[in-house]
């Protein structure tokens, strides 16, 4: 029965208690008895090296009966530093949550568990949602705190190489080849780099840019990150308190130059990836590095890690008349700053974040814009509403946020979002009035489930409202429907009705291929079709080939927000860990090599 005056932590910890003896057996009974009959677990990697989610009771204990045995968790506590068990609500339902501490045979874990009373059986606390996830490997924790390296100040050869050389010698790999390649030095590379570093994994970063933080530096004048800076901070660094709200993207490429430097990052920039092949019985890449000054160098890791975001390679739709167009058509990442073509006339086709900052920004410049759009698109204001998401990391701790944000199961996330954007709607109600009056088309995501949705299946289809729906609104930029195109000739478009539409530039932002095409095109159809799609669900309740061993041994992607690379990439950089110390096996297939 549930006892409201009895004390949460000892509450959570009676669960806990229960759970620990129920594994030891493993007893599919009283496992049962501690599970909502509608109840979810996560896990990510603590017993099945995986990063897996399981739903409904019955599921749940069979998968538990199956992995205990070897993971043998146990040592289940309420984490001290952490965050007291209490009430609270998420998706809808009231809970207790409890964060908590636990260890397996080869690792130390944190957890979340949310209980429930089970009305059907006397109001007795049931588990709700259970995370189970990987910290650090027993014997390979992170070189951080009391174990940080002692450097050069004792016994120090004052004729030998200094700090500096020694750095030199380290990125230079005239002698030898990394155990890891990162293939992009934006925040999934980064942040997967430092946490490998403090792993001790020698760890390379590549990117064909030519200056450290050149793939934020490098977009569109005016942008900044649409979300809070409370919720961005790379892993070890958090950003100094006095940084701005919003972060502009030449403070964030600073920061990643200055991150790399701190963290003694291994980077080559100006250097491509050209393609490599995988060769199974050394378990090894053979890649090929093309450097700034056009020299070439093989090398042999035996991981390559894809940290080139969601997708890399620009859409560039198949409109045949627009090679008719007389003047310049840039894709969005492309387009620079639209002071050059103040005074002129621009279409601007994408009704995404990156179309409507463009056609803000072009409009500011005293450009005459029209915005076309392509399909429907979810609008909400930058604030409240699309803060929201983020309200938890508004208070307590980002260790305790991130934990938090890596226990939600993707149904109840879809949940969580669903009731967000039913909240936004009120929200925004006179924004979205106003754009279904000038005949913008509306989308709400899949199944009214928001941007965030949209984020991780689709990559896009969704703005951020910073100013542009109201010069929409009052008609200082123009809006279109491409339906409503004819064709395109050498001054602009020719609509449907015979008007022309006239323009000196087209910037075409239709967002980006799916990252899969990249592989295709540097590794090959072999390996691109072993691995399938990446990113978005499919049928499963886990983003599909990231973070994760894929079916291609050796090969890794990780991508997404900063918020995202930052709690994954510690994920990731420990199964790679694991499989360099032969804690794991590097094949998907098997779980455990040792």
């Amino acid at each position: 029965m549930l006892d409201k005056t009895k004390d949460l932590s000892v509450s959570a910890q009676d669960w806990l208690d229960r759970f620990a003896r129920a594994l030891a057996g493993p007893d599919r009974d009283a496992l049962s008895a501690l599970l909502l009959p509608e109840s979810y677990w996560r896990d990510v990697l603590a017993l099945s090296w995986n990063l897996q989610t399981v739903a409904r009771r019955d599921a749940i204990v069979r998968e538990l009966e199956a992995l205990a045995p070897k993971a043998a968790p146990g040592q289940f506590r309420i984490a001290q530093d952490r965050a007291a068990p209490r009430w609270v609500t998420r998706a809808g339902t009231c809970n207790i949550e409890a964060i908590f501490d636990f260890e397996t045979a080869t690792g130390r874990g944190s957890g979340i568990l949310r209980l429930v009373p089970d009305a059907g059986d006397g109001d007795r606390l049931k588990a709700w949602t259970l995370l189970t996830a990987l910290e650090e490997l027993k014997g390979f924790e992170e070189q951080l705190g009391r174990t940080r390296p002692r450097g050069q100040v004792f016994s120090r050869d004052f004729r030998g190489p200094n700090w500096l050389d020694l750095r030199k010698e380290s990125t230079d790999y005239a002698d030898r080849d990394p155990a890891v390649l990162i293939v992009g030095g934006g925040q999934a590379g980064l942040a997967t780099a430092a946490r490998l570093k403090q792993l001790n994994v020698d760890t390379l970063i590549v990117d064909r840019e030519k200056r450290i933080g050149d793939n934020w530096r490098k977009r569109y004048h005016a942008l900044t990150l649409h979300n809070q800076v409370q919720v961005n901070h790379m892993p070890y660094m958090p950003f100094p308190p006095n940084w701005p709200v919003y972060i502009p993207k030449d403070k964030l490429a600073n920061w990643f130059e200055s991150y790399v430097d701190a963290m003694e990052l291994n980077y080559w920039t100006g250097t491509e990836f050209e393609g490599g092949a995988h060769d199974e019985a050394s378990a090894r890449w053979t890649v090929t590095l093309r450097r700034a000054d056009g020299t070439r160098r093989a090398m042999h890791p035996r991981h390559v890690v894809m940290a080139t975001g969601v997708s890399g390679i620009p859409n560039m739709p198949d409109i045949p008349s627009l090679k008719n167009f007389a003047g310049p058509v840039l894709h969005s990442s492309r387009y620079d700053d639209g002071e050059n073509w103040k005074g002129k006339r621009a279409i601007v086709i994408g009704t995404g974040s990156s179309g409507h900052d463009i056609a803000q920004d072009l409009c500011s410049s005293g450009a005459e814009v029209t915005l076309v759009q392509r399909s429907p698109t979810l609008v909400t204001n930058i604030e409240p509403a699309a803060q929201l998401a983020y309200a938890t990391y508004n208070e307590g701790t980002m260790e305790d946020n991130d934990l938090i944000a890596t226990s939600m199961p993707v149904p109840l996330g879809r949940k969580t979002h669903f009731m967000l954007t039913e909240q936004s709607k009120e929200l925004d109600k006179e924004t979205l009035e106003g754009l279904r009056r000038i005949g913008f088309r509306l989308d709400y995501g899949d199944n009214g489930t928001g941007w965030q949705f949209l984020y991780l299946t689709r990559g896009g289809g969704y703005y951020f409202n910073v100013g542009c729906s109201e010069l929409l609104i009052s008609g200082a930029v123009k809006l279109k429907q491409f339906a409503d195109i004819e064709s395109f000739e050498a001054g602009g478009a020719r609509m449907r009705d015979g008007t022309l539409v006239p323009a000196d530039l087209i910037v075409l932002s239709t967002g980006y291929m799916p990252q899969d095409h990249l592989v295709r095109k540097l590794l090959g159809d072999a390996i691109a079709d072993r691995i399938g799609p990446i990113w978005g669900f499919g049928d499963g309740l886990e983003l599909r080939n990231m973070y994760a061993r894929t079916k291609q041994p050796g090969l890794w992607f990780i991508a997404g927000s900063l918020a995202q690379c930052r709690i994954n990439s510690k994920f990731l950089a420990l199964q790679i860990k694991a499989i360099e110390e032969g804690i794991l096996a590097a094949d998907v297939g098997v779980s455990a090599a040792t």
